[in-house]
């Protein structure tokens, strides 16, 4: 049995911080100590004056293997993760062969027990046809059903009233949601492809895919959530609006309707598409200075439950092209935590929140067993952080295979110094282990 003491951190956890110690005892979390007795352990980490948080969880993330291994691989993107401080990933059904068949998604389980140096779960995706294959999802070893309720990358639209109707009703686990209408996107993108021809600006993204589009299609989930009682967590919200679609003033257990947020969409906003054009060019767009900002007070009032990545890389030759030919999505995993760290540390969150809503509110939403908290008896994923380490973002040391990130040139004060996979030291001060591969995620469902 292996030990690893991490003692005098500043421990960020359930809402407070704290000076403590952390002992491993191989997968697991053996204590937390917030006194002097410190136990004896084959390897001390001295970590005074560094931030220590549970792994972060990203319940959505597009990896693109099987099948889009061009742009990036299980492998590549989770090392990138734990790199990040994320410990734990979701990821998305879109791939080549797309994850609608329990046997689809049962193999890229096995690729992932094979390949991946973080923690994983995987959606099942809804068509308008797969509804029996739906219903066959184990509770306990599946995060969730994923719906296209507006087409993106892998145009995977499920557009069939009376199916999703049934989906929403006969779920057996979390419906997860893309919501963006498809007729008022037509309409528009019409009306300025007529306008602009194949040269229209970057900055038109969040006219076309507009704030009404995601709150017509959200609206719509909503509905048909409340109207049977489901369980539904709209993903990567963009808009002001749609935040009053969510559920509010209840402990996110009891939450029926919950939202996510994006980081992108908390950092920047619709002034800065004429600087980074495609390299910021997401389904849901960013949109206005306004809807950020209402997306950062919906973070910190509770009102918005779990920030995520929608990672979701291209390559930079696909990323070049004019604006109807550029592939929507970025890579983020690398950089998502530091991120939400430097907005921390210019007064828009507190330390607190991050983790709140990286670490244990993913837990708790998906119902996962034994993780995102700093709990004896817990599974040991943690990160630790250095607060006062400069860097700035560059291909040197971007670990994405697409090998580029739209936070290049961003200088950012905090660093990942350690990061820890179920009690395994996954990453120290820029090196990854090699042999490290993450566990299959579990529900209390």
């Amino acid at each position: 049995m292996s030990t690893i003491l991490i003692k005098n951190a500043t421990i960020i956890n359930e809402g407070g911080k704290r000076t403590g110690s952390v002992l491993i005892k191989d997968d697991l979390i053996e204590k937390v100590i917030y006194d002097d007795t410190l136990p004896q352990a084959d390897e001390v980490i001295d970590a005074t004056g560094k931030l220590l948080i549970p792994g972060a969880i990203d319940d959505q993330v597009h990896f693109r293997e099987p099948g889009l291994t061009h742009k990036a691989d299980m492998q590549s993107e989770s090392r990138a993760a734990i790199a990040g401080g994320i410990t734990s990933f979701m990821e998305m059904p879109n791939t080549t062969p797309q994850a609608v068949t329990q046997e689809v998604l049962e193999d890229k389980y096995k690729l992932a027990a094979a390949k991946s140096s973080a923690n994983y779960s995987f959606y099942i995706g809804a068509t308008n046809d797969n509804i029996d294959e739906l219903l066959k999802t184990d509770p306990k070893k599946v995060c969730g059903i994923k719906i296209f309720m507006g087409s993106s990358t892998g145009n995977m639209l499920v557009d069939n009233e009376s199916i999703l109707d049934r989906i929403f009703a006969e779920s057996p686990v979390l419906i997860a949601t893309h919501c963006e209408d498809e007729a008022t996107i037509r309409e528009n993108t019409t009306i300025y492809k007529n306008k602009f021809g194949e040269d229209l600006p970057f900055k038109y993204h969040p006219v076309i895919r507009s704030a009404e589009a995601c709150y017509k299609s959200s609206k719509k989930a909503a509905d048909l959530a409340r109207k049977h009682n489901a369980r539904l967590h709209i993903l990567h919200l963009s808009t002001e609006k749609e935040l009053e679609l969510l559920d509010n003033n209840l402990p996110l257990e009891q939450k029926k309707i919950t939202g996510e947020v994006c980081v992108h969409h908390l950092w920047f906003s619709e002034k800065d598409y004429d600087q980074y054009g495609s390299r910021i060019k997401w389904n849901p767009a960013i949109k206005s200075t306004n809807d950020r900002d209402a997306l950062r007070a919906g973070l910190n009032s509770g009102k918005l439950d779990v920030v995520a990545t929608d990672h979701a890389p291209h390559t930079k030759e696909e990323k070049q092209n004019k604006y109807f030919k550029a592939p929507s999505g970025g890579p983020l995993v690398q950089h998502a935590l530091v991120a939400m760290l430097e907005m921390a540390k210019q007064g828009i969150f507190t330390y607190e929140l991050v983790v709140e809503k990286m670490c244990h509110a993913p837990a708790t939403l998906y119902q996962i067993e034994k993780r995102g908290y700093i709990r004896e008896g817990y599974k040991a994923d943690l990160v630790l952080i250095d607060t006062d380490y400069p860097s700035e973002v560059n291909s040197e040391n971007i670990l994405y295979k697409c090998g580029w990130s739209p936070f290049e040139g961003t200088i950012f004060s905090h660093a990942i110094t350690h990061t820890f996979i179920n009690g395994q030291l996954a990453y120290r001060e820029g090196k990854i282990k090699e042999s490290i591969r993450g566990e299959r995620l579990t529900f209390d469902r």
